[in-house]
């Protein structure tokens, strides 16, 4: 019966990921909290620490629940690398046909865990909504304020990235790697490639309702982020929409410029010595053929490397095979299968 138990396939990875630059609670407390909840999904699960940084406490703590017989690994970072590297790092050390990443203190409920497990029933991922939200109303003003931006740039109707607590299935991130600080955006990608994604709504954890300030720097990273992000999903495999479109109005800028200022030369003999606009028309034109131009070359890259650039996943197969007698069979292989398999 333990050999049974022993060999039985691990359903559910927890990844949960400590950073140095964040705040944590008690290790021993959260991990209790956690497995308790998850205890009354009956699935056979395993927790994965990944400590990014030096944490020398955090790395105490889970040797404790280690020496106690916890069904959990630990990987610690050589240094601080970000969250999605973590992330990836945690995923390449799981075995779970299920990933569940959850933060390192109390975002939500943990009662609310076996809901979103629930959920992910007949989809590919299922993302949190911290609803209602219990924040400050500045906290409040600066997530409407992100999903606003975040809509009006790459059409999306999530209403809380910033949660860290997803489910999703292990082919997601075998299909989409991950660096930088793009973990928040994975259900993007994700519903760029096609997979299934839904958004649940979870209570809030009490501890979580603190009122929360960042610096600066983190609005410029966030910026940044945005602008990597519409890259990625709008013009990853068709730059040419882009830098083309925009080199051809900032071109057509430049061209109507200097047709003004040769018919005022021309026609009305005004001069055009030190006219700055002389240097503007010409500059847009430059700028815009340039723009065009790299727009040209990143089709071509794209085009050279077409056959191995797959951002799409198949979910359903229906074939149709002729048996012995000459009967056309039909036979459906309902798994979602790699792009790969094609």
């Amino acid at each position: 019966m333990v050999t049974q138990m022993m060999n039985k396939p691990i359903d559910l990875s927890v990844i949960i990921i400590y950073y140095e630059k964040y705040l944590y609670d008690d290790v021993i407390e959260l991990h209790n909290a956690y497995k308790a909840s998850l205890k009354t999904t009956n699935l056979n699960y395993e927790f994965i620490y990944v400590v990014d940084g030096e944490l020398p406490a955090v790395i105490d703590e889970l040797s404790k629940l280690y020496q106690l017989g916890e069904k959990l690994k630990v990987v610690k970072l050589g240094k601080w690398f970000g969250d999605a590297t973590a992330l990836q790092v945690g995923f390449e050390q799981s075995s779970g046909e299920l990933i569940l990443t959850l933060p390192s203190y109390k975002q939500v409920d943990e009662k609310d865990i076996p809901k979103l497990i629930q959920a992910i029933n007949n989809k590919d991922m299922i993302v949190c909504w911290r609803w209602p939200r219990l924040d400050g109303l500045l906290n409040n003003l600066q997530s409407r304020v992100f999903n606003k931006v975040l809509k009006w740039i790459v059409g999306s109707d999530f209403h809380d990235l910033k949660c860290v607590v997803k489910i999703f299935r292990r082919e997601v991130l075998n299909k989409i790697y991950m660096y930088g600080d793009q973990d928040r955006f994975l259900p993007l990608l994700a519903n760029k490639y096609g997979f299934k994604v839904e958004e649940v709504k979870v209570t809030q954890a009490k501890k979580d309702a603190v009122q929360k300030f960042y610096p600066f720097s983190n609005y410029i990273a966030r910026f940044l982020e945005l602008i990597s992000i519409f890259f990625l999903v709008k013009f990853t495999k068709k730059p040419i929409r882009f830098f083309g479109s925009t080199g051809l109005i900032t071109f057509a800028l430049g061209l109507i410029l200097a047709i003004i200022l040769f018919i005022e030369r021309a026609f009305l003999g005004i001069g055009l010595a030190d006219r700055p606009i002389v240097l503007v028309s010409i500059l847009l034109m430059i700028f815009g053929i340039q723009s065009f131009a790299i727009g040209l070359v990143g089709e071509l890259i794209i085009f050279t490397h077409a056959k191995d650039l797959k951002d799409y996943i198949i979910e359903t197969v229906i074939d149709y095979e002729v048996d012995k007698n000459n009967k056309d069979v039909k036979q459906e292989y309902p798994q979602r299968m790699e792009s790969t398999i094609v």
